[in-house]
């Protein structure tokens, strides 16, 4: 989604369809809910140390008060972190309990985590662009009536982007093998500590690879580079 990457793309590949990788549209999602996480446990913070200052006033010794599961409010925002990730039907007990604590304190974290689950839902159901399209505008609009600022972001970044999102319910692609093969470089960088020479790396690193028994690299790494 990043308009550099992008640029390279149209230079180097000007006839592949461009796809938008499901990981980075739900990413945007996570970060959305975890920022509003982050504020309302630094509200509380801020609370917590105002209520400390008042008792060591009065000369008495705070106590602050907890839920049924033994958590304080900064303590329940701390550890719902995780939980916020995960699906409903994948958490523990324990998660279970602090869900329907922080849910029933904050309805809006709750809101914002429903949210992000039916933006994963579309990936996970959808089997065709059409179907896929109607309910992310769908989604999008149900962003705009929640009036959350973070999830505001997250929309406007599908918006501009739709058309590569929507490319991926065509063969449901990703771009898990290109990570793959970029970390096989990077640890065959690694090894030798860095590069001075180009070519030298690249006739090294076909070597490797032919090691490895990976002979489309041949064809990836297959290009001119200027020995100087």
């Amino acid at each position: 989604m990043a308009s550099n990457m992008e640029q390279t793309v149209r230079i180097c590949f000007p006839a592949a369809r461009r796809v938008t990788d499901r990981f980075h549209v739900q990413k945007l999602a996570y970060e959305a809910i975890q920022e509003m996480r982050v504020k309302a446990r630094w509200e509380a913070l801020d609370e917590e140390s105002v209520q400390i200052a008042h008792a060591k006033a009065c000369g008495k010794i705070y106590h602050a008060p907890v839920f049924e599961n033994g958590d304080s409010r900064k303590q329940l925002l701390a550890r719902s972190i995780y939980l916020l990730y995960k699906k409903e039907s994948l958490w523990t007990e324990s998660q279970r309990v602090r869900a329907g604590i922080l849910f029933r304190e904050y309805p809006d974290i709750k809101k914002a985590y429903y949210l992000s689950m039916k933006l994963g839902l579309i990936y996970h159901q959808c089997r065709h662009k059409d179907v896929a399209l109607t309910r992310l505008a769908k989604w999008y609009d149900e962003v705009n009536k929640s009036g959350f600022i973070a999830f505001g972001r997250v929309a406007r970044s599908i918006q501009t982007h739709y058309l590569e999102i929507i490319n991926y319910f065509e063969k449901r692609s990703t771009n898990a093998a290109s990570e793959s093969f970029n970390a096989k470089i990077k640890n065959f960088r690694t090894q030798f500590r860095g590069v001075k020479i180009r070519l030298s790396f690249c006739l090294d690193y076909r070597k490797f690879m032919r090691n490895l028994r990976i002979p489309q690299v041949f064809t990836l790494i297959g290009f001119y580079v200027d020995p100087r």
